[in-house]
């Protein structure tokens, strides 16, 4: 194709200014007129806010502050790149680290140092026909609507271009994983790997056994995965989530472990590892994963006060008071008036100083803490709810510590992992008994309104099964199986009664819900699927 490049906004990311010169030349070469230049990524994304860019050419070592990975991480994040744009990563770096780092962040391009108008012209026209020919599907995917995707997608897979039919099945088959549809993926996956082998074929048929709940096979996949492509780290990730979802903690300590040797540069990995290994009772590995964590958030849009509390716990763990409290020294610094990083703060120094016998400190700290909680309410993340119920049990102040679980409890009763860490913690500084105590009364209940509602549900009583899920809504406003049955009931009401506005508009509210508190994608998927074919149904009619 002949790319006029005329009318495309270009932003030049680089921290050497004479090789910014010499790429806007070289882009004037190529009759590009409209050219904004970042010297650092602090300054790119910035630009990205500004305006909409066509094309992106990033350096990855941009000097201080943000790499390119940083860059595109934080830019994906903050949605400055629509779908048209193209994001090339530029790079000299051999760096085995760097590169896969670079990988890792999938950008639509790479181009290596030096390179002429001629490389980048071929990559732009590339990615142009690229996206030009899935631009319908990725549009109807980035507003959720797997429904329309699905259809074109669908549509293009019979017009039988040859060029782009691999890369239509891949799509084809994640829509299928993300709506639920496991049996169409599968036999995409297996059509792609009976006429060549494809790693994310493979991959494909592993995620599918996982989310399915067979583990072992998961884990077979993904462990043969790894041993015939070590560097494929997206295996490593999904080895660690089956072996954690069957409980082998120390085996997808292991799988992480390995993943952030071969590519250091992913800090969500470091952050599972820190998590992973702090469970375990692996201190020394948690430490440095969450040093890890802290060093690249500097930079990072998934920069987080919650790593400098993690790492700040394993070392009170090692009665390493000092290090501890100096942890949370930096954090204050760079976290300024920031609530959230305050009550982290305050709540483990009313631990640390305790452990250290400061009974003043901590009743200082104690105090700041109940006053934090006071000012953010609800805006609390669970595992900081955590931190303050410790602090409210080693006080003494069992009411409160016990009010606050209690509401954690119900949100997450149906959440084996965070269930527990409660009892963990209960066990640590309670008793094993307590945890039972508050645990048990609470999901005998859940089996109760959930028996109570499905029963009528099937009775056809729907008015009657949603008041009874409504009602529990209320004592239990996170709990994930709730907002399930009440999206399943407004859906077969739906279907049932015919398209109702205030139904359909609260059925999509509460399916964004469900996604904000970590019900699975592909249910989330293909809620949001049904929901699409009933609107493209109704509006046939108008």
């Amino acid at each position: 194709m002949n790319l006029n490049l005329k009318s495309k906004k270009f932003l030049i990311v680089e921290d050497l200014a004479n090789m910014r010169k010499a790429i806007r030349e070289l882009l004037y070469t190529l009759d590009v007129q409209h050219i904004v230049e970042a010297a650092n990524g602090l300054n790119a994304i910035a630009a990205m806010k500004r305006e909409r860019f066509d094309v992106v050419l990033c350096d990855y070592n941009l000097g201080e502050g943000k790499n390119g990975q940083q860059v595109l991480e934080e830019a994906r994040f903050r949605k400055l790149l629509p779908y048209s744009s193209t994001f090339i990563m530029v790079t000299a770096e051999q760096n085995q680290s760097m590169v896969l780092g670079a990988m890792e962040s999938k950008p639509d391009e790479y181009l290596t140092k030096p390179f002429n108008g001629q490389q980048l012209l071929m990559r732009l026209e590339r990615n142009q026909t690229k996206k030009e020919f899935f631009a319908d599907i990725e549009q109807a995917i980035e507003a959720d609507n797997y429904s329309l995707a699905i259809q074109y997608c669908d549509s293009k897979l019979q017009e039988g271009n040859r060029k782009m039919h691999l890369h239509l099945q891949k799509i084809r088959a994640e829509l299928a994983v993300n709506t639920g549809d496991f049996k169409k993926a599968e036999s995409i996956y297996r059509e792609v790997l009976a006429a060549r082998e494809l790693n994310w074929a493979r991959l494909g048929l592993g995620i599918i056994a996982y989310l399915q709940g067979d583990y072992e096979s998961a884990v077979e996949v993904f462990q043969n995965l790894i041993d015939s492509q070590p560097m494929m780290l997206e295996a490593y990730d999904w080895l660690a989530k089956a072996h954690e979802a069957s409980g082998d903690y120390l085996t997808a300590q292991a799988a992480l472990d390995k993943a952030t040797k071969i590519s250091p540069q992913a800090i969500l990995r470091h952050k599972k590892l820190a998590a992973l290994a702090d469970k375990t009772g692996h201190l020394e590995i948690a430490e440095k994963a969450y040093l890890s964590a802290v060093n690249l958030g500097k930079n990072s849009v998934h920069k987080s006060s919650g790593d400098f509390s993690g790492l700040a716990k394993v070392y009170s763990k090692t009665n390493n008071s000092a290090a501890a409290l100096n942890t949370l020294k930096d954090m204050r610094k760079q976290y300024i008036n920031d609530p959230e990083a305050e009550l982290r703060a305050a709540a483990l120094e009313t631990e640390v100083y305790q452990q250290i016998g400061d009974e003043e400190m901590s009743e200082q700290a104690y105090r700041t803490a109940q006053a934090l909680c006071e000012k953010l309410g609800d805006k609390i993340p669970n595992d900081l709810r955590m931190d303050v119920v410790k602090a409210h049990y080693l006080k003494g102040n069992n009411e409160s510590a016990n009010a606050i679980l209690d509401q954690l409890i119900k949100n997450n009763i149906d959440d084996e992992h965070f269930i527990g860490n409660v009892k963990t913690m209960l066990g640590s500084i309670v008793s094993e008994h307590h945890a039972d105590a508050l645990i048990a009364p609470i999901k005998q209940a859940l089996i109760e309104i959930n028996n109570k509602g499905v029963d009528l549900f099937k009775r056809g009583k729907l008015l009657e099964a949603m008041r009874v899920f409504e009602e529990a809504a209320e004592i239990m406003p996170e709990n994930k199986t709730i907002m399930i049955n009440m999206i399943k009931i407004l859906i077969y009401d739906l279907k049932k009664s015919g398209f109702n506005q205030h139904k359909f508009a609260r059925a999509q509210d509460l399916i964004k819900k469900a996604a904000k508190y970590g019900v699975n994608p592909d249910k989330i998927g293909n809620m949001l699927m049904q929901l699409e074919k009933m609107s493209a149904v109704n509006e046939s009619k108008v």
